[in-house]
């Protein structure tokens, strides 16, 4: 763990920023709750799953220890109701109006407010999800209209290549898009959070304008399959 927050100092002081601006999220992905409580008690707090099913299983063996829930899966409306029952207090991945529409209307019924992310698809790659960059600012405008969603900026996956210099550019375009929003004063709507950079690449991130950074295999390992299957709900 040590070594990831010397990575992120490291990475903000060459990119003069402040290191209390980037947020580290435990990508928990796969990984059994025992060693998950290990990384809560070494002083982390802020833990994320991809698929509600392993929210559900993970839930009550965590829940006694001080910790923030974050989800960043694509999540089929189906799910919404489980996803709301496990404390999940930020969805980074709203990518659809479909599933900000069916969010509310179950918020409405529960008096309830979630915080989202906006989910960018900023590679242009058919596998991934998240709203084209040019229907971010019509969705971002749409959900605005929503008092039970707080949208508190944008995430990206970015290209899963070990060449940084092809992630670098899906980074600077959710950083665009984001100055973009700002600049449109939309009331109700934040975009402090940028939600972008993994293991492999989150010094880029963090010179781009990452304020969250997921990282799961360098903290708990190599899982035994493929980065793809996890941001895919329906694979099982």
């Amino acid at each position: 763990m040590g070594g990831i927050r010397e990575r992120i100092n490291t990475a903000c002081r060459e990119a003069g920023r402040d290191p209390g601006e980037v947020k580290l999220l435990l990508a928990t992905k796969t990984v059994p709750p025992e060693r998950i409580r290990v990384a809560l008690q070494a002083g982390e707090t802020l833990i994320a799953e991809n698929k509600v099913q392993e929210l559900r299983e993970k839930y009550e063996a965590l829940k006694d220890v001080l910790h923030t829930n974050h989800f960043i899966g694509h999540l089929q409306t189906n799910k919404i109701k489980d996803l709301l029952r496990y404390d999940v207090s930020c969805l980074q991945s709203l990518d659809r109006w479909e599933l900000a529409e069916k969010l509310h209307q179950r918020l409405q019924s529960e008096n309830k407010t979630l915080d989202v992310l906006i989910q960018v698809n900023t590679s242009g790659e058919e596998s991934k999800f998240g709203a084209a960059p040019d229907q971010v600012i019509p969705l971002v405008k749409q959900v605005a209209q929503l008092e039970t969603l707080k949208i508190k900026g944008l995430m990206t996956i970015g290209l899963f290549s070990a060449d940084i210099e092809k992630v670098r550019p899906c980074f600077r375009l959710l950083k665009d898009i984001q100055q973009q929003i700002t600049a449109l004063k939309i009331p109700g709507v934040e975009m402090r959070e940028l939600s972008m950079g993994m293991s492999g690449d989150l010094e880029t991130a963090i010179a781009e304008g990452a304020t969250i950074v997921r990282v799961g295999t360098a903290i708990f390992g190599q899982r035994a399959t493929p980065d793809s299957y996890y941001w895919n709900e329906n694979a099982r």
